[in-house]
């Protein structure tokens, strides 16, 4: 007992450890752009801190404050001559009146850099991944269906036909593009669905899935519902791949059936099974028969029986551990990076589309970092730079908004005052700041309420 305890305890503080490092490293990154810009410039940097509020501990040199703050939840660079942020940033020591004035092309510099730098440091993390390599398992790989569920039950617990099987979707179907945008993993089909506006006249969802089946494309009309676990849109569908025995249990029936490590399970009383869910749907309409298996082992085809075994809750009840291919990609830094922008920034319109199913409630707030970051943590170093580049061009994107109080809100303050030909009057900025401040903290929490909320329900449904 005291060692598991000590074990979960040291799990959690390695937790915090890695958020602290990757996710503080992130805001380090970004808030070191702005830094080294306003030094290049000349523009007068006061404070560089990491975190609001007050300063757990702090230290000058050069002229420059650095401090570390009590509040986790991002940090700034002090810069007077650019933008008066003193509700969050705290009182400055110079008013911009006291200082020289600084140009717009300087302006347009230092509120960039953040961004521009968290770009850089996430490239250089996809560069390693890129040399070192990630490994991708078949099932997220593929884009043929494996699976397609006969019902689905939405968020009232009504039982309903599935989309899929309703629009006759088949097993084998390999999914080419959803409403003309090209799809190359499963990960992508779940993307795709998820953000899909596309309505019928009544109403309805309606996705267009272009497939190929039997070396013909074709285009089917599939109406995606919002299904009762995680009350996210989707259409019943699974992944196709290989199905690989990692491991027999001694002694159990598929020991006794004559299953072995490595085998491919390829049949199950003659239907082909490219996904466990099939297999096992299979496998209980069996339970009280002999069951006839065909694998692959070592180049040849077998055929074992499995004698009638009853009820299988679990595949740990017939004694296989079940598994699947994995290879060892290469992805470059660009495709990682424009890959990342591209779903970014399309999250981004479907919040603002008014039939989308995306809403603020869908965003991650600090409870899912968190939760991505201990998962990641637990996985692995590569698990762990992925999560971290993620977060980097979400941070790049997100600072670029144009609301006062990031950076392209900023931007966009110094343009119209160029335009202009004259600042804004201060009130107005500080007013302006002060509002999306408030919107941003109203956000942040009802973001993070939202999260509680699922991964509550969620836990219910589990």
């Amino acid at each position: 007992m005291l060692t598991e305890l000590l074990q979960s305890l040291f799990a959690n503080i390695w937790t915090l450890f890695l958020v602290v490092l990757f996710f503080g490293g992130s805001i380090f990154v970004h808030e070191l752009g702005h830094f080294l810009a306003a030094r290049s410039r000349g523009v007068h940097v006061e404070r560089f801190s990491i975190g609001f509020g007050p300063a757990i501990f702090s230290w000058h040199r050069e002229g420059v404050e650095y401090r570390i703050a009590w509040i986790p939840l991002g940090g700034y660079v002090l810069l007077p001559q650019l933008a008066d942020l003193g509700p969050l940033e705290g009182k400055s020591e110079h008013s911009a009146n006291e200082l020289p004035p600084v140009s717009y092309t300087s302006r347009m510099i230092v509120f960039v850099a953040g961004a521009v730098f968290n770009v850089l440091f996430a490239f250089l993390l996809a560069g390693v991944i890129w040399i070192v390599g990630q490994n991708e398992d078949s099932d997220y790989a593929s884009t043929r269906i494996g699976y397609i569920s006969r019902t689905q039950e939405l968020p009232d617990h009504v039982t309903v036909p599935s989309p899929a099987f309703e629009a006759g979707l088949k097993v084998g179907d390999s999914i080419r593009a959803i409403d003309g945008k090209s799809v190359g993993n499963w990960g992508d089909v779940q993307y795709t669905i998820g953000l899909g506006a596309g309505t019928t006249a009544d109403g309805r969802r309606e996705a267009v899935f272009t497939v190929e089946r039997d070396g013909h494309t074709m285009d089917i009309v599939v109406h995606p519902r919002v299904a009762a676990e995680g009350r996210e849109r989707k259409v019943g569908i699974a992944p196709g791949y290989e199905l690989l025995v990692q491991s027999v249990t001694p002694d159990s029936i598929a020991d006794r059936a004559g299953f072995k490590k490595d085998d491919e399970v390829l049949k199950l009383d003659g239907t082909a099974t490219i996904n466990w869910l099939t297999f096992y749907e299979l496998l209980d309409a069996s339970a009280k028969r002999t069951a006839i298996a065909q694998v692959k082992r070592g180049g040849q085809e077998l055929t074992l029986s499995i004698p009638p075994h009853g009820k299988v809750k679990t595949m740990a009840d017939l004694g296989l551990v079940p598994t699947t291919g994995v290879r060892l990609v290469h992805p470059t830094p660009v495709a990682q990076i424009s890959k990342l922008m591209v779903m970014t920034v399309a999250t981004m319109e479907s919040l603002f589309n008014r039939h989308s199913d995306v809403h603020a409630s869908s965003l991650s707030g600090p409870i899912d970092i968190l939760a991505m970051f201990h998962s990641a943590a637990q996985a692995g170093l590569i698990p762990l730079l992925s999560i971290t580049i993620l977060v980097n061009v979400n941070l790049a994107i997100f600072n670029l908004l144009p609301i006062p109080i990031l950076d392209g809100g900023q931007m966009l303050l110094a343009t119209i005052g160029k335009l202009r030909r004259r600042a804004l009057p201060p009130n107005f900025v500080i007013a302006a700041q002060s509002l999306a401040g408030l919107f941003l903290l109203v956000l942040v929490l009802y973001v993070t309420v939202s999260n509680i909320q699922r991964r509550m329900e969620q836990s219910r449904l589990d």
